[in-house]
């Protein structure tokens, strides 16, 4: 059953998929949902819609019928005569419904409580808004200098060019650094590149996850650059066990890369009511932990 709109407030990217849905790609219901939301009469009648769309008020009835009964519209009479009249919260919002109802790669994306990250195909870039209430969120963004494990890493200086290296060495590097022995190979199905429980933060172990990304990508890292669905981050902190979350690349990393992070993290630390640690390493501080610990990267003879 669908939620009357009258609980909008606390549930509105919900009624907002709801409309869009309801709408959908009908080219005929598009029409009469912009007919009945465009200018400012509140109350249009089935005649007066027909009119605006050029639909028969038979077809203008049948659309009008799917709207008013998913709570789009409200059924009105006029004189005897049937109408629809506007719902203010959804006509805030009528042009992002109709942007949704007209593509279902948006609307698949599009976040809501239940689907707080959205989807994406391909390499496509999501806005992802979470609104989490800081004081109850104990995430905390995290250098490489913060974490004891890398305490090396300290004194090497931030203006050394970028080293080229292998996901696969630098990962194995890692795991050696943080006392973890054998070798971590990828699998399709993984959350996470690397995990370990060795990790030191303020004298503290913790569970850590990585996400590593090697020089087969090119240019400044990106969501959609993370994952076949872009949706690397979001499964490396909502679907891995862990207090800390890194990722890692060889070179520049756009600022969304961490701004995912952070409201990932923020609501995994609203939710489950506990610190998170969050950040990444760019291609500086991969540089500056290779050139920290060497031994830990050499190739084997």
């Amino acid at each position: 059953m669908p939620q009357a709109v009258s609980d909008f407030s606390s549930n509105a990217p919900e009624q907002i998929e709801h409309a869009a849905k309801t709408v959908g790609r009908s080219e005929r219901r598009r029409k009469v949902f912009a007919a009945i939301y465009t200018g400012k009469k509140r109350i249009k009648t089935v005649p007066e819609i027909s009119l605006v769309t050029g639909l028969s008020e038979k077809c203008v009835v049948e659309h009008g019928k799917k709207l008013s009964d998913n709570h789009v519209v409200s059924p009105i009479r006029v004189k005897g005569r049937r109408a629809y009249e506007k719902i203010d919260s959804i006509h805030t919002h009528k042009k992002r419904i109709l942007a949704l109802a007209s593509s279902p790669q948006r609307l698949k994306a599009f976040p809501t409580k239940r689907n707080p990250s959205g989807r994406t195909a391909g390499h496509e870039r999501v806005r992802i808004d979470l609104v989490i209430p800081r004081r109850k969120s104990q995430a905390k963004l995290i250098t490489i200098d913060d974490i004891d494990s890398f305490s090396k890493v300290r004194p090497v200086p931030k203006n050394l060019p970028y080293t080229r290296m292998s996901e696969s060495r630098f990962k194995n590097g890692i795991a050696k650094i943080l006392g973890e022995r054998g070798e971590f190979n990828d699998w399709g199905g993984e959350n996470r590149d690397l995990s370990s429980t060795r990790v030191v933060i303020s004298g503290k172990r913790h569970a850590v996850a990585f996400a590593f990304k090697g020089p087969g990508k090119t240019g400044r890292l990106t969501p959609g650059k993370m994952g076949k669905n872009g949706d690397q981050i979001q499964r490396l902190v909502l679907k891995c066990p862990a207090d800390v979350f890194l990722a890692q690349y060889w070179g520049a990393m756009d600022d969304a890369v961490l701004e995912q992070l952070e409201k990932f993290a923020n609501y995994k630390s609203y939710t489950e009511e506990r610190p998170i640690f969050y950040g990444i390493i760019d291609g500086i501080d991969s540089t500056r932990i290779i050139t920290a610990y060497p031994n830990a990267f050499r190739k084997r003879t």
